[in-house]
């Protein structure tokens, strides 16, 4: 009967649907985060948004739990369902630019890496997050930052326009002009307003090379060099971003083989202006200290944008827990220091994220993304491969985020929340937009058809 059910709606979409057996399924399923391994009732690799409107009709109709996946990027893994219906939009990868208005049309399914690509035979860019193979779509749903976030501001912002289909089945166009109270919404909101079946983008002059790299330190000089960094990042120009990973040394070629596999302290930086000017805002962070190595020139901004791939590979187990600061007080930075003396794993990690600039200068209820004045982000990235470190490697990051919690400002940015975090949602992730959110909510999917995602019900 549930063969029969899905068999159904195979003949009425130009895309391929996969049932549990079928060749591709499995591949179709998989997730970046390897703690999730979940198996949906069917899932459609959706042709265009015409199938996008049968499967969202279809969950309608039957009550079947429906998913989303463009990337498949997010740490909670609900871009698949178990049982139901995932939409997997990987076939909708299309990237259109025109330079002419410096816009382009960008397909669900596109990674970061095909939006650079296309982008920059231009010499152009939208701030985007920091990992290629990130999907865009939930990227930009969540707010987005980046390298080019303190001059340009969140993907969100950059986000013109799209195409989004709602529970009742319409597709709709969601611009400032055109349901403006739902483009509100979904510049943040996440996936809780309706399937988005493209996005336009305002593209900026970027490149084609950036000065980009990293200078790594010893963790025992942590304390030290972070106290430095605060003081650099409060002066820094826009074009500038530094941010700062803590954790053992990857095998990277610029570093000696006995350095590999130690404990250290990485300025991860990018000045994306001139590079007369990116020399001069990076001098003051090159007079921290003896580096143990500095790895900093001339970069094509796309091979930049692919940089750490290479750390965060598919499959891994991840588990991150995440603060905001409005400044990096003493308390915040010897939690940090604390937490990446402990490191329970060789892959984890405690990032800081250097925000500010453009970023801030939007109110706090311009978009659903409301942290206009956070100026940093800090996250504890468990990554692991042995089920058996589960236990170790949750309590690690639980660790750091209830050290921190006192110096933090209270929000948080949604897409670095894990899953077992909805009492955060109201308060911390929307705060005073979290009622405006739940009663367009209310508006386009009263039934919280959408609801695999960081879900906000609708109001009552």
């Amino acid at each position: 009967m549930e063969v029969d059910k899905y068999d159904a709606l195979r003949g009425r979409v130009r895309g391929v649907l996969h049932l549990p057996g079928d060749e591709g399924y499995d591949s179709s399923r998989a997730l970046w985060n390897g703690m999730h391994d979940r198996r949906p009732g069917a899932i459609l690799r959706a042709a265009g948004a015409a199938d996008v409107i049968r499967a969202v009709d279809f969950a309608r109709e039957t009550g079947v739990p429906l998913a989303v996946k463009g990337g498949g990027h997010g740490v909670t893994g609900s871009a698949v369902s178990d049982g139901g219906l995932t939409i997997d939009f990987s076939p909708m990868k299309s990237v259109r630019v025109d330079p002419a208005v410096r816009t382009a049309r960008v397909g669900p399914g596109a990674t970061l890496g095909d939006f650079d690509r296309e982008a920059q035979a231009f010499g152009l860019a939208t701030p985007l997050g920091v990992n290629s193979t990130t999907g865009i779509a939930g990227l930009a749903l969540g707010g987005g930052f980046g390298w080019l976030s303190r001059r340009h501001g969140l993907t969100a912002d950059n986000l013109l326009s799209a195409d989004v289909v709602v529970a009742d089945g319409k597709l709709l166009r969601a611009n400032g002009r055109e349901n403006p109270d739902l483009f509100w919404a979904i510049r943040g909101g996440g996936g809780n307003f309706g399937v988005v079946t493209s996005f336009e983008f305002r593209l900026h002059p970027v490149g084609p090379d950036v000065l980009a790299g990293v200078i790594v330190h010893p963790l025992a000089r942590a304390r030290e060099l972070l106290d430095g960094y605060r003081r650099v990042a409060a002066r820094a120009p826009e074009d500038f971003c530094c941010m700062v990973v803590l954790r053992r040394a990857p095998p990277l070629p610029f570093l000696p083989d006995d350095v590999h596999g130690t404990e250290v302290l990485m300025f991860v930086v990018c000045h994306a202006g001139d590079p007369a000017e990116g020399q001069e805002a990076l001098a003051p962070l090159r007079s921290l200290g003896q580096p143990i190595a500095e790895h900093v020139g001339a970069v094509p901004y796309a091979q930049w944008q692919t940089a750490i791939d290479p750390l965060v590979p598919p499959g891994a187990r991840n588990y991150w827990k995440s603060h905001q600061f409005r400044e990096l007080g003493d308390g915040a930075l010897d939690a940090v220091v604390r937490s990446a003396s402990r490191l329970p794993a060789p892959e984890c990690e405690v990032f800081v994220g250097q925000l500010g600039g453009a970023i801030n200068r939007a109110g706090p209820d311009a978009t659903a993304y409301p942290h206009r004045d956070a100026e940093f982000v800090s996250s504890v990235h468990a990554r692991w491969h042995d089920p058996g470190q589960d236990d170790a490697c949750i309590a690690w990051a639980r660790d750091y985020y209830t050290e921190a919690a006192p110096f933090a400002s209270g929000g948080v940015y949604v897409n670095f929340m894990g899953g077992d975090e909805a009492q955060r949602l109201r308060l911390g992730a929307y705060g005073p937009n979290y009622d405006r959110l739940a009663q367009i909510k209310r508006k386009y999917d009263p039934a919280n058809l959408f609801r695999g995602n960081q879900n906000i019900p609708p109001a009552p």
